[in-house]
């Protein structure tokens, strides 16, 4: 199942346009789609072209530099979307201290990233966008979905106990790997796919999301002992990750157990060389 050609070109239209919407405004949304936007861009320059040229690491670089200052001001939002949600009784005038702690946190990183966003040639980056647009090559032997599970099986996931470090691993794996899989054509095995991802990064990263919070709570206010409200956050980031490990293992019984053929393998990505060459020869017809 080679990559969708048309998927494939909205990523780079999809990156600029959340590039300008950020550049204009530094909303929470605006954050996130850039990031999530730019994220996949980095898939598809990686991992299913044809050349990985130089000018795509230069834009990628460019690209990721203002990715990883975005992500500072997401990562305080999404803790701030946690704590927010939390409705206990311990300590509320402590949660008060960290919620206006948290956001003057945000402050500063939006401070920072808006001085980043004035430093780059904004319409530069656009043209460059749009240049790498017009001579990306697809690689047709370059299946999305077979590409994204062989990403998941580059991590190994222990039988017995799983530790925070491997789980975490393994959070960005599935992350890189859905948005690998979502430039396939669409079918009921990429949906199906896609399903199984999505439930797997939205547990992973509920995890990790409550993950960082107990730690910013205990830089703050001390560890459980000193602190009935970390506490509470310690606990329900155990929950968490109870869940995410009984997700992932699920997920890798599941994957296993319908796990292709080497012959199948072989056979699909003889039928997308052949279906991408027909596509090349009615273009030029054409």
């Amino acid at each position: 199942m080679a990559i969708s050609a048309e998927r494939g070109k909205s990523i780079f239209r999809k990156t600029e346009k959340e590039l300008v919407r950020l550049s204009s405004g530094r909303r929470a949304e605006a954050v996130h789609g850039f990031r999530t936007a730019a994220r996949r861009l980095q898939t598809l320059l990686e991992q299913l072209v044809t050349d990985n040229h130089r000018k795509h690491k230069k834009l990628l670089k460019t690209l990721n530099r203002i990715r990883k200052s975005a992500g500072k001001v997401r990562d305080v939002d999404v803790q701030l979307e946690a704590l927010r949600s939390l409705k206990v009784p311990q300590e509320p005038r402590r949660k008060t201290q960290l919620v206006q702690a948290l956001i003057e946190v945000r402050a500063q990183h939006e401070k920072n990233l808006n001085k980043l966003l004035k430093k780059q040639d904004i319409k530069d980056v656009r043209k460059r966008l749009r240049r790498t647009e017009g001579s990306v090559i697809f690689d047709s032997n370059r299946d999305p979905l077979l590409v994204a599970r062989q990403m998941l099986d580059s991590v190994t996931i222990p039988q017995g106990t799983v530790d925070e470090e491997t789980l975490h691993r393994y959070r960005l794996t599935v992350k890189r790997a859905r948005y690998a899989a979502e430039f396939a054509p669409k079918s009921a095995e990429s949906t199906r796919f896609l399903a199984e991802l999505k439930r797997l990064q939205d547990a992973l990263g509920s995890w990790h999301d409550w993950l960082t919070l107990t730690h910013t709570a205990m830089e703050r206010l001390g560890d459980v002992s000193q602190s009935s409200l970390v506490a509470v956050l310690h606990n329900v980031t155990r929950g968490k990750f109870r869940h995410a490990v009984s997700a992932v293992t699920a997920a890798k019984t599941e994957s296993h157990a319908v796990q292709p053929s080497g012959g199948e393998l072989r056979a699909a990505r003889k039928t997308a060389g052949r279906n991408a060459a027909i596509e090349r020869d009615t273009g030029a017809a054409a």
